[in-house]
């Protein structure tokens, strides 16, 4: 609090010129950029700062305190379904820039309701255009928003509307480059579960560049074999198929894109390291093994007014395709990120993060 802050002499200079910027930018101003988020389920979405400020301030974690207002949440869900829009959550300031999350007013669990997918797809189809009326310069998809199932993974609304003129961005792209540098130059062959995924195809197509063999687990041997085909064909014997997790008894690297249960991790040789990039994350059932954390970056040091963490995050870290858009914004690209990732730009989108500052969480 300001009060304290002065009390104790540890009050910054610019901290009542902020607090004026916030008061008229909320209301004023428009935003440089948007991360568009969902609820994920009921509980944790009174992690929100207009909700309980001191529980939004740190790290989501289920607190007993929240228990008994499960009744209250559930019912503010409902409404939601039926009445709600798209709403902002947080925002922060970055290099003179607005930054802020908006909301879809939909939970996790109805992302997989085949009967809700065209009401999910319209209210992410009204916020898109409401940034471009507004002049958002980029909108950024988390999450279950991008699912390829959903929307293609962005293209449906790019392909719909061909004249928007704000940028739309899934940032899955800087999200393989935290998991590819996370890997260690020694290693030399790796597990890869959801290999057919975005994600997944990327990250097999370079790192057979790297001339590191991929065991893709997959039981369709149709979308293996348009995978292998898009390597040049020196690399191409770099990436094999595997329909079964015992294949990988002698591989130590696994990355996780589709959940793993305890049986399935049993697997893993001792002192294996699990790369994820999996929702929600996998429980770390091996104490012989070690599990990393959702690809997440840390904004610039210079970011200002960051009042609340971004789910699980902590202050200041955000996920990595929420940190893709801000890139994105900084570097004033003008093509869309959607659908397929292009491997080529892997390096070109981490280099550009370093470059501004971002920093692997």
């Amino acid at each position: 609090m300001p009060l304290y802050d002065a009390l104790g002499g540890t009050l910054s200079s610019r901290s009542w010129g902020l607090q004026r910027e916030v008061d008229q930018g909320m209301n004023d101003r428009v935003p440089d950029f948007v991360f568009l988020a969902h609820v994920v389920d009921v509980v944790s979405s009174m992690h929100v700062p207009f909700a309980f400020r001191s529980c939004s301030s740190l790290p989501w974690a289920m607190r007993p305190v929240l228990l008994p207002l499960w009744p209250v949440a559930f019912a503010f869900m409902l409404l939601q379904w039926f009445f709600s829009k798209t709403f902002t959550v947080s925002f922060y300031f970055l290099r003179g820039r607005l930054h802020q999350t908006w909301s879809v007013p939909r939970y996790g669990f109805q992302y997989f309701i085949p009967s809700a997918k065209k009401g999910i797809n319209r209210q992410i189809e009204l916020a898109i255009l409401r940034a471009d009326k507004m002049g958002v310069k980029v909108i950024s998809l988390a999450a279950l928003n991008k699912n390829e199932a959903l929307n293609g993974g962005g293209t449906l609304f790019v392909n719909k509307h061909p004249n928007l003129r704000v940028r739309v961005v899934h940032g899955n792209t800087l999200t393989a480059a935290v998991i590819l540098n996370e890997i260690p130059s020694s290693v030399r062959e790796v597990f890869l579960t959801g290999a057919t995924s975005k994600l997944g195809r990327a990250i097999a197509l370079y790192l057979c560049r790297k001339r590191i063999r991929v065991l893709m687990l997959t039981l369709s041997t149709e979308r293996f074999l348009k995978i292998q085909r898009e390597a040049p064909p020196e690399f191409q014997q770099y990436i094999v198929q595997v329909t079964k997790y015992q294949a990988a008894q002698g591989c130590k690297t696994w990355i996780v894109g589709k959940w793993l249960s305890p049986r399935e991790q049993r697997w893993a040789p001792p002192g294996t390291h699990f790369h994820q990039f999996v929702v929600p994350p996998i429980i770390g059932f091996r104490r012989d093994c070690t599990y990393g954390k959702l690809a997440a970056m840390r904004l610039p040091k210079d970011v200002e007014g960051l009042g609340s963490c971004e789910y699980t995050m902590e202050r200041g870290v955000v996920h990595a395709c929420h940190a893709g858009g801000v890139v994105h914004c900084l570097e004033g690209w003008e093509h869309h990120e959607v659908g397929a990732l292009e491997v080529d730009r892997i390096d070109v989108v981490w280099e550009a993060a370093l470059k501004h500052g971002l920093t692997p969480a």
